[in-house]
């Protein structure tokens, strides 16, 4: 993973001796301690997006083209080299190496939240957007497998729950970076050792994500 938890403390404290910025620090530790990709992300502000393009279709919500991938397991030393090019940028999250997302709305993603703790099932850690969606970390292969079991659910039209997987090639803004120009991401449960390097299999959370989706929308 590039350090442990105990790593932590020493970069942190060896932040504040460097003068390194915070924002590295945050990186390193979702590539190092979490063992998720990276990558610097597009800020928006008036509409308008940091990518330089006038008709971006999605100011402040995609990775930048030109910015490379920061891998897992990169130490704040790497870290710092590559953000050093793109300082004040999202941290965006690649979906689809170490987990996938199960995206709802957010109403339904709060309940359906609590139900599933009291219920006691295992769960990776879930983000909140300023657009109001939830977003639940499952494991890898959980989008494409959700239309298939959403159907043996019992959901034929699983377009109308509003819950939708996100998995290889798409990507995520990360707590507690703007999103959109809209404000910062946030975690309603957050990552944690077991949970974030062995989120839970899709099929565990479904059934409770697709009946509270189904009954947010009646």
């Amino acid at each position: 993973m590039g350090f442990t938890i105990g790593g932590i403390r020493e970069i942190r404290s060896g932040t504040r001796r460097r003068g390194r910025s915070s924002e590295c620090t945050a990186v390193a530790e979702y590539t190092g301690l979490w063992g998720w990709d990276v990558v610097a992300g597009a800020r928006a502000a008036g509409g308008q997006c940091s990518c330089g393009r006038a008709d971006c279709p999605a100011p402040g919500a995609h990775p930048l083209d030109f910015a490379p991938l920061v891998p897992a397991g990169a130490t704040l030393d790497e870290v710092t080299k590559t953000w050093g090019d793109f300082p004040g940028a999202a941290v965006m999250l690649a979906v689809g190496r170490a987990f996938d997302v199960i995206e709802v709305a957010a109403p339904a993603g709060h309940r359906a939240l609590v139900r599933l703790e009291r219920m006691g099932l295992p769960l990776g850690p879930v983000a909140a957007t300023p657009e109001g969606r939830a977003h639940f970390f499952v494991a890898p292969g959980g989008a494409a497998e959700l239309p298939a079991l959403l159907y043996r659910m019992g959901w034929d039209d699983p377009t109308s729950l509003d819950l939708r997987g996100l998995g290889p090639g798409t990507h995520i803004t990360a707590p507690p970076s703007d999103r959109a120009g809209l404000g910062p991401v946030r975690w309603l449960r957050p990552p944690a050792l077991d949970s974030a390097t062995r989120p839970p299999a899709a099929r565990l959370l479904l059934g409770t994500l697709a009946y509270v989706a189904h009954r947010s929308g009646a």
